[in-house]
């Protein structure tokens, strides 16, 4: 292209495809030929150059500029020293890149490139505004070196004050503490030199009074409590400082009202906790009347993970159109069914369907694998033989402590492919009356009469399922409509009967295990589901171990945790006692995804006991930050519906703490996440518990959890310290006096020391600011 070009006589075309083929081109290590010299020996220097800074992303060549004497950087600077390249030009060209920004390392090229230019103080000066947007949002590396620019500016007086002020202004609310540290060092030394920069400086300095850690606060605080007299005649500047502090915890508030002079802002009558609006479950729409409707939502259930009322509807829809009318459901499915795999042509690498699903070895299927299986089976791919043959064989692996719910989930879908193909079923027994899996009792019955009025068959396994689901909690109710189905007379409406009039036992008995740094749970057997009902519904009775063959394995129905809560939406610690080895996974090994259940659960119903609670600790604790976002919601819910057991959770999150399952940081983040949202005295309430334990064991010198315990420590006092200050919380706290006590800085000593103060000042600041 190149040559082309120079034949032509053409302008070089600066397109990216071009800039990034010629800086292949030339920064390949061919020959022996510098590359500075093969730079300065390009005729379309300039422009290419240019073209270079102007790049939307770096991409794949940026590995080709690395660093050191022969990097594109120092050849750069070289060709521009020796006049080759505009300075100017490129020096503009390069702070323009920055300001705009481009891939998440391409700072990597162009901030090393703008240090070797060495830019005199003039050319500095010159560009005051450009290094105040660099500091304010550019990526941290980059807005360190605008700051260390506008430091140099500013002490040796290349800077006013205003241009100071307003360089911090956007600084100081940047999430990195060290730049906030070293902006407010800054501010302090202008201060020092300048007398008459209070005015500007000191409304600035209040823009950390904001920040999330105190520490931070503490430092700006002392700025205007040692200027502040400074401001003697500037009643303006005072009050502007004053309705900042308002952002300040309520003991650093009363100091600066004392330096300010002003009575300090009144604190709210009582603390009022701000919780999530309980979640509502919804009402499932029925299945669509028409093919062509069902067909749609199957074809975006199979371009998406749908969520759980949206797979059943559509089950519900393929069992009544397939009971209606099959030829107007396949020809309706048409365009869905074109496109799958079973439906092409045989190859040597394609497995035939009737293999795929049929065979003694299949796994456990997941959601968009039984919804290809039930299209396989309508269209014929699958013969009606395979089909009973895989149902009653049932699937092959391990038993684990949770491949119960999904070899429940997968019964029912190969159930309904051979009825499908089969006997087709009039309706499900088991579609959701809710969005949670709950049925209605009085929905079942009449279900179960339209059975007995058409003569149909009924599924062992939908009725089952629908067994699980009818909600008994509403007694009144569930014995209405079991007088409702013993009237019936069939078979399955006895049962229904019979089910709905028995009181709900109790939760089976718990027995907390260890291993490793993990708390795991086991439980006993439970009786009610060891009555008439298929085999792999019976499992779900049976005892549940955390260690031998019914330990966790790998991905077993990781796919379908979303769909557990609704299999026993009254039962919810039966479905987190088979969680939580999975959900430990996500904070010893860092595995992801599998905290996403746990909202579900938290919306679920049934009692909220120690399973559930240790289920939401180890999400806390998850390594991933969506995982750590999901157990907070969990968290939240639980404690808008008044299910949440803090002592129960502080307690057990000090334990996996202590035994390194569970690293205090990211505990610290997602417990400061959760109070962001108003929940200060419930997260408080929970670290209540989870302090405790470990403050005893840093009391007695002891280091389980490993050496990163300390410090994260002194995050979760800060957090701690933060929601008792909101809440008006009071108290003594076992062992925080001993951490307090200790000498030196460190954020654990200075965190556990305000909290101590918040717990016994509370009443102090209250009475000072009434006085006041």
């Amino acid at each position: 292209m190149a040559g082309l070009v120079r034949r032509s006589g053409c302008e070089v075309p600066v397109t990216d495809a071009y800039v990034v083929g010629w800086v292949r081109y030339i920064g390949h290590t061919w020959g022996r030929v510098p590359l500075v010299d093969r730079l300065r020996a390009e005729p379309d220097l300039a422009p290419l150059v240019k073209g270079l800074f102007e790049l939307s992303d770096l991409g794949e060549i940026r590995w080709l500029f690395g660093e050191g004497p022969g990097s594109w950087q120092s050849a750069l600077a070289e060709l521009t020293d020796a006049g080759v390249l505009e300075r100017k030009a490129v020096v503009n060209a390069c702070v323009a890149r920055l300001l705009r920004g481009g891939g998440p390392t391409d700072h990597r090229v162009f901030l090393p490139l703008l240090g070797k230019l060495a830019l005199t103080r003039d050319e500095r000066r010159e560009r005051v505004a450009d290094w105040t947007a660099l500091a304010r949002d550019a990526a941290s590396p980059v807005a360190a070196h605008a700051q260390s620019v506008l430091a140099a500016l500013a002490l040796d007086g290349g800077l006013t004050p205003r241009q100071l002020a307003e360089a911090s202004e956007g600084l100081l609310f940047r999430t990195e503490k060290k730049l906030v540290r070293a902006q407010l060092v800054l501010l302090g030394r202008a201060l020092a030199r300048q007398a008459t920069a209070a005015a500007e400086l000191l409304p600035a300095a209040a823009q950390a009074f904001g920040h999330a850690d105190t520490q931070v606060q503490e430092r700006a605080l002392k700025l205007v409590e040692r200027y502040a007299e400074r401001l003697d005649g500037d009643p303006a500047t005072r009050l502007e400082i004053g309705v900042a502090a308002e952002q300040l915890s309520p003991a650093l508030r009363v100091r600066a009202a004392d330096a300010l002079g002003i009575a300090p802002a009144p604190s709210p009558e009582a603390y009022e906790e701000v919780l999530p609006p309980v979640p509502a479950p919804f009402r499932l729409t029925p299945a669509p009347d028409s093919a062509v409707e069902l067909a749609e939502e199957i074809g975006a259930l199979l371009a998406s993970d749908g969520d759980v009322a949206a797979f059943e509807r559509a089950l519900d829809g393929l069992a009544r159109h397939a009971h209606r009318d099959q030829d107007a459901l396949r020809e309706a499915l048409e365009p869905v069914a074109a496109t799958r795999w079973w439906k092409e042509p045989e190859s040597s690498r394609r497995p035939r369907a009737e293999d795929y699903f049929g065979n003694a070895h299949y796994g456990l299927l997941t959601a968009a694998d039984g919804l290809e299986l039930l299209l396989a089976a309508l269209y014929g791919a699958v013969s009606a033989d395979a089909l009973l043959a895989a149902l009653r064989r049932g699937p092959a692996g391990h038993e684990c402590a949770h491949t119960g719910l999904s070899r429940v989930f997968d019964l029912r879908l190969r159930e309904l492919a051979h009825r499908i193909r089969e006997d087709p079923q009039p309706l499900l027994l088991a579609t959701p009356s809710w969005s949670t899996g709950l049925l209605e009792p009085g929905e079942l019955v009449d279900r179960l009469d339209a059975y007995r009025r058409l003569g149909a068959r009924v599924g062992a396994a939908d009725f089952a399922q629908a067994l699980f689901r009818v909600r008994r909690e509403d007694r009144a109710a569930a014995l209405a409509a079991a007088d409702r189905a013993a009237a019936l007379g069939t078979p399955e409406s006895r049962r229904l009967a019979r089910w709905l009039s028995a009181e709900r036992p109790a939760l089976p008995a718990l027995r907390r295990r260890t291993s490793g740094p993990r708390i795991l749970v086991e439980s006993a057997e439970v009786l009610e589901l060891q009555g008439d009902l298929p085999e792999e519904f019976r499992r779900l009775g049976r005892p549940v171990t955390a260690f031998g063959k019914s330990r966790y394995c790998h991905r077993c129905g990781e796919e379908n945790h979303a769909h557990w809560p609704a299999a026993l939406p009254e039962r919810r610690e039966l479905i987190a006692l088979r969680l939580v080895h999975a959900l430990s996974r996500t904070a010893v090994d860092g595995r992801r995804g599998v905290a996403a259940v746990l909202p579900l659960l938290a919306e679920s119903g049934g009692a909220a006991g120690e399973s559930t609670h240790l289920c939401v600790a180890y999400g806390l604790g998850a390594r991933h930050p969506e995982d750590r976002q999901a157990a907070v919601d969990a968290l939240l819910v639980l404690a808008a519906r008044g299910q949440l057991d803090a002592e129960r959770l502080g307690a057990d999150l000090g334990q996996l703490v202590r035994r390194g399952a569970v690293k205090p940081l990211r505990l610290a983040e997602s417990a400061r996440t959760a109070a962001a949202t108003g929940a200060n005295a419930t997260i408080w309430e929970m670290l209540r518990h989870t302090l405790p334990v470990l403050l005893a064991d840093l009391a007695t010198g002891g280091t389980a959890g490993g050496p990163g315990v300390a410090r994260g420590l002194g995050e979760l006092l800060s957090v701690a310290a933060d929601c008792a200050e909101r809440s008006g919380a009071r108290g003594e706290l076992p062992h925080l006096s001993g951490a307090a006590d200790r000498r030196g800085a460190a954020r654990l000593v200075v965190q556990a020391r305000r909290l101590r103060d918040a717990l016994s000042v509370a009443a102090t600041v209250e009475n000072a600011t009434k006085g006041a």
